[in-house]
């Protein structure tokens, strides 16, 4: 019994590692290489943990292969990206469909934050409402989470024009949060910022058509997509991700 439980465990993460590779060969194909990257990590450490559950010899050397040639185009993968960086030349787009969900901002922008992140400034003029401001507090946190470094967020928006001190009030609670995590928020107003941009001084520079906003309302607050934004429908809109050398401000 507890062999053939040991023999499901392994096909469930076989076939788990099967999907994530798949998807991790669609971004490649599609020049979206950062995201490949994160899903041959990840699938590649699934199939580590499949070799080392089976006791099939020719599963482990399956496995093992499997593991290897993945390993082998990651590695390829990140060269080129560092090349392309290094040349100023890097270029890649993320294209979402009217109605279609699966991208929370952990998956957008996890990619490009690391441990050394230290600023991150933000350019979007509707930072303005309730709404949209919840989606500026989830960026923040997911900065807070992957960016232990990060010492100051800077947000361009526009100012609302009906309750203005309701917006600063919003953010004077969100700065006061943040500086318990040794982070400072500044908010500077611009009625006439119209482009939509988020800077990281890693050097990654990030488009977005609709800015923060793309998610669609939930249809209730007990509706699906509600809590988890991965699963909330989207608006239509292009991402595209650049990179520069990031000239640190004194």
């Amino acid at each position: 019994m507890a062999r053939v439980e040991k023999r499901n465990n392994v096909d469930g993460v076989e076939k788990s590692a099967v999907s994530i590779l798949s998807r991790a060969v669609e971004h490649d194909k599609a020049k979206r290489y950062t995201s490949a990257i994160v899903c041959y990590q990840e699938g590649i450490q699934l199939l580590l943990e499949a070799l080392k559950e089976t006791s099939n010899d020719a599963k482990k050397k399956y496995f093992r292969q499997k593991a290897s040639d993945y390993m082998d185009r990651a590695e390829e993968v990140k060269k080129l990206v560092q090349k392309e960086k290094e040349d100023g030349t890097y270029h890649e787009q993320i294209r979402i469909n009217n109605n279609e969900s699966g991208y929370s901002y952990e998956k957008v922008f996890s990619p490009f934050l690391e441990d050394s992140v230290s600023r991150v400034e933000v350019e979007d003029p509707y930072i303005r409402t309730i709404h949209q401001t919840h989606n500026f507090l989830r960026f923040c946190e997911l900065l807070v989470k992957r960016c232990p470094d990060l010492q100051e967020i800077l947000l361009l928006t526009g100012k609302e024009e009906h309750e203005p001190a309701a917006q600063e009030k919003r953010f004077a609670q969100l700065a006061e949060s943040l500086k318990k995590c040794k982070i400072v928020l500044t908010v500077k107003y611009s009625m006439t910022l119209h482009d939509r941009e988020i800077r990281i001084d890693n050097g990654w520079v990030i488009k977005i058509g609709r800015g923060l906003d793309f998610f669609k309302a939930a249809e209730n607050k007990f509706s699906i997509g509600f809590c988890d934004m991965s699963l909330r429908p989207c608006y239509e809109t292009t991402i595209d991700i650049f990179h520069r050398k990031w000239i640190k401000r004194n």
